[in-house]
């Protein structure tokens, strides 16, 4: 997949449908299909990715405040080896669904260039946008398009 990109982009990603996933986690699977009706935010993520640390409080304190209203992080790891990313999760843990993906086909279908990448997908399974890396000074703006996608969802 090459190297992380450290900066973050944030554009419009293609318009459309999300592609499908259907990815083991600790406690079971998780699908998109299982969260339409759901805005998702879909992070790939991997132990060795500096920004990755960065990112995981953020998304935990996102889950939380923003849960009740129909939101959910996901965040898949792509790592080879279940051992590695168990130990980032040991240090840094997540309060949101983590599901596995160590063959790299999901980041693949979402083209995915750089770590950490996120998709932030409406209640109707279509991506809305895509940011890669994570950086701090960004999360206020990360939050307030989170906000306006609940709020534009529930009208």
């Amino acid at each position: 997949m090459g190297a992380a990109l450290l900066s973050i982009n944030t554009h419009a990603a293609t318009t459309g449908l999300a592609p499908e996933l259907n990815l083991p986690t600790k406690d079971g699977k998780v699908s998109l299909a299982d969260l339409r009706g759901k805005v998702v935010l879909l992070d790939f993520w991997a132990s060795w990715c500096g920004p990755c640390r960065e990112s995981f409080p953020w998304m935990n304190s996102m889950q939380a405040k923003y849960r009740n209203q129909g939101f959910e992080v996901v965040a898949v790891n792509l790592d080879q080896e279940s051992e590695a990313a168990a130990e980032f999760l040991a240090k840094i843990p997540a309060a949101f669904t983590v599901a596995y993906d160590p063959e790299g086909q999901t980041p693949q279908a979402y083209e995915v260039m750089g770590m950490p990448s996120a998709y932030l997908i409406d209640r109707e399974g279509r991506i809305h946008s895509q940011h890669i890396g994570f950086h701090n000074d960004r999360k206020d703006n990360y939050e307030a398009e989170i906000r306006s996608l609940l709020r534009a969802e529930q009208n």
